[in-house]
């Protein structure tokens, strides 16, 4: 047996969350190996750690068994916090179609010009979380979405909040922070604030439509959806997924730009040839590196569920285990994108590898609604800071909490 697991077997049960927890943030690659190989399901008082490639593969898959429950109390009725219902497939086929994929070239564009852009205006030095891995996407929001005549500090607050409450403030997480309900308050504040601009906002731009005046945004594209009738989509529907554009966008944007860099920039070799693709006339050319770069330091370690009846994973494996219907279960992809039997040589740093067996987005019903925008947005953000001459950079600040908070960078 290996010391993480001897380790584990000697604590109380009280204590092993705890100290799991600090191996998945801290040293995620050999606890998880270790599992891998010894003890694939992980079974806790808390919850259960899942970390072979096919049992997350079946965790995300099979809805009916594992759901989303756990998002409810953080969204509401947004569709994102149900599974297979009439709002969800309805109204997730419809962020699709406006979120149109014949604009993704275009999109890149924008991110290339605005993120050169705030570089060449930096003057050589900036913190690049708030002046570029937020900044971005911020402005995407407000150009591309149709954001318009909003203050880029208040929308990176409202998404935030909502941000790290869904996400990184379950039960399970109550042990990282001092005062969990000040997460959700700030919350709470925050969608106040986020709903008072948005139904401003849809009720100037429901007149500007109504006088002829043209828009070719999300927003509009939502209005004249709704206003047409010809689905169910009211006005309410309208405001609850427009903020469901603004939240998704920019934390995890921000959290995939900083590991991405943050990697390559641990691997001196790596990343000059990741530099060298940047500097190429292929803006594609870094893409390769920057996902497999997420494999190795991803945004979100693990993707949580809740086990609706009882079942069984591993089936037919020496390592089978039961799952009672209430159990948290948490599909640690982190550990799946280096299992063995579904990655040749996974170790090893592949820029080529693609996007197959790979779990950036999430997979089945609840993968990524930006999949397409995050797969051009966050690569040509590093495609960017990677053409400086001479970076240098300081740590990545976290301020305690689990995501970037501040990064200081320096160049020529």
């Amino acid at each position: 047996m290996g010391s993480y697991l001897q380790r584990f077997d000697a604590t109380p049960a009280e204590g092993r969350w705890p100290l799991v927890r600090g191996w998945v943030f801290n040293e995620p690659l050999p606890f998880f190996a270790e599992l891998r190989e010894e003890r694939p399901i992980l079974v806790m008082n808390e919850l259960t750690l899942v970390t072979r490639f096919a049992d997350c593969t079946q965790v995300l898959q099979r809805y009916d068994t594992f759901s989303v429950a756990l998002y409810q109390p953080k969204q509401g009725s947004y569709w994102m916090a149900q599974d297979d219902t009439a709002e969800h497939w309805r109204e997730k086929s419809i962020m699709r179609a406006i979120l149109d994929r014949e604009d993704i070239p275009a999109i890149r564009n924008y991110v290339a010009d605005k993120a050169a852009a705030l570089l060449g205006a930096a003057g050589g030095a900036m913190d690049a979380v708030a002046g570029l891995t937020r900044a971005v996407p911020l402005a995407l929001v407000q150009d591309w979405f149709g954001f318009t005549h909003s203050d880029p500090a208040k929308l990176c607050k409202w998404s935030y909040w909502n941000q790290i409450d869904a996400f990184w403030n379950q039960p399970f997480d109550a042990i990282a922070w001092a005062d969990p309900n000040k997460i959700v308050t700030e919350r709470e504040l925050a969608n106040v604030e986020m709903a008072a601009y948005l139904v401003g906002l849809v009720a100037v731009r429901e007149g500007e439509l109504k006088l002829g005046l043209k828009h070719d945004d999300s927003v509009a594209r939502l209005l004249m959806l709704s206003s047409s009738g010809a689905v169910k989509f009211d006005l309410p529907r309208v405001i609850l997924n427009i903020g469901g554009l603004l939240i998704g966008a920019v934390e995890t944007t921000s959290h995939a730009v900083v590991n991405a860099l943050a990697t390559l920039m641990e691997r001196p070799e790596l990343l000059a040839q990741a530099r060298a693709a940047a500097l190429s006339d292929d803006p594609a050319a870094v893409d390769g590196f920057v996902f497999e770069a997420l494999r190795f330091k991803p945004a979100f370690p693990y993707f949580f569920r809740v086990c609706e009846q009882d079942t069984v994973l591993g089936l037919g494996e020496d390592y089978a285990a039961p799952i009672a219907k209430g159990t948290t279960v948490l599909a640690v992809t982190h550990s799946a994108m280096f299992d063995p039997h579904a990655l040749s040589e996974p170790d090893d740093f592949n820029p080529t590898r693609g996007p197959d067996n790979q779990f950036t987005f999430g997979l089945g019903l609840h993968a990524c609604l930006g999949r397409a925008i995050g797969g051009v947005m966050i690569p040509e953000i590093v495609r960017q800071s990677l053409r400086l001459n001479g970076l240098k950079t300081g740590p990545v600040d976290q301020k305690g909490g689990p995501v970037p908070e501040a990064w200081q960078w320096q160049w020529s």
